[in-house]
């Protein structure tokens, strides 16, 4: 059996601009291109500044369920982990949704992050609803 990621300290549940959080990571929800577009990603552009794309753009990409990470360019975290969800209608989402929760977890202990800041993945114009994402995404926590 895996030993959890989560070890210790609470779960919050917070409605508010995830480009604001002082935290040691915040989460994109990426493409598999690992191109910043609109919505979460938009808002990490334009306030996290050029540096955050660059970074993805040597990366090359990530596969749907995986994660990578960057700098945070002027955000106030310290890293930003870019998770690829799934498309609603693709096979397998929910399990999709999980890995790309849990594979952000993964780089994020890999940097020593102590606190990380999700969104709610794939819900945007990935299309995936949002009671089901949150039932998937606290579980795999």
């Amino acid at each position: 059996m895996n030993q959890p990621i989560v070890r210790k300290g609470p779960i919050e549940l917070v409605q508010g601009d995830i480009t604001q959080m002082q935290t040691g990571a915040i989460v994109n929800p990426s493409n598999t291109s690992l191109i910043l577009g609109a919505g979460v990603s938009g808002a990490i552009r334009s306030r996290g500044g050029d540096a955050i794309q660059a970074e993805m753009s040597r990366l090359g990409g990530c596969k749907v369920g995986g994660a990578v990470a960057t700098g945070a360019g002027n955000l106030k975290a310290r890293y930003v982990i870019h998770a690829v969800g799934p498309r609603m209608g693709e096979d397998g989402e929910d399990d999709k949704l999980e890995s790309a929760t849990t594979e952000s977890l993964k780089r994020a202990e890999e940097l020593g992050i102590e606190s990380i800041a999700f969104p709610a993945i794939s819900t945007g114009i990935f299309g995936f609803p949002i009671d089901r994402c949150a039932r998937i995404m606290l579980g795999a926590v």
